[in-house]
């Protein structure tokens, strides 16, 4: 017999628990972290134009932080997406074809980025 009450009761719809919430605080962090650096090479560096722009991004650690924000952005998008889907839409259809929708926009959004990065 299950148990469906109480420490052991069977918790159902948008994935509730401290998963998601620490994914979506550590990719803030992460996309604020890189927000900061880029902000500073901004303020502290030379004048801005192609060359200083492209420089910034040069360096393979930059590269790095780019492109794991940029998965952050994606997966803190997902979450807060599915969060909205899942609480809101209450038709079973709608919500998978608004998921599928959001999943599809989120990786054509990561590879036009990557690819627009991949030619600095």
């Amino acid at each position: 017999m299950n148990k469906n009450y109480g420490s052991q009761r069977i918790v159902v719809g948008a994935h509730y628990g401290l998963r998601d919430w620490l994914s979506q605080r550590v990719t803030a962090v992460l996309m604020a972290l890189f927000t900061i650096v880029l902000l500073a090479q901004l303020i502290f560096g030379a004048e801005l134009g192609y060359v200083r722009w492209a420089g910034i991004f040069s360096s393979q650690w930059m590269k790095l932080l780019t492109f794991v924000t940029l998965l952050s952005l994606a997966w803190h998008a997902w979450v807060g997406m599915r969060d909205i889907w899942m609480d809101y839409i209450h038709h079973v259809g709608l919500k998978l074809v608004l998921q599928v929708a959001t999943i599809v926009w989120l990786v054509a959004c990561a590879g036009w980025a990557i690819q627009v990065l991949w030619r600095l």
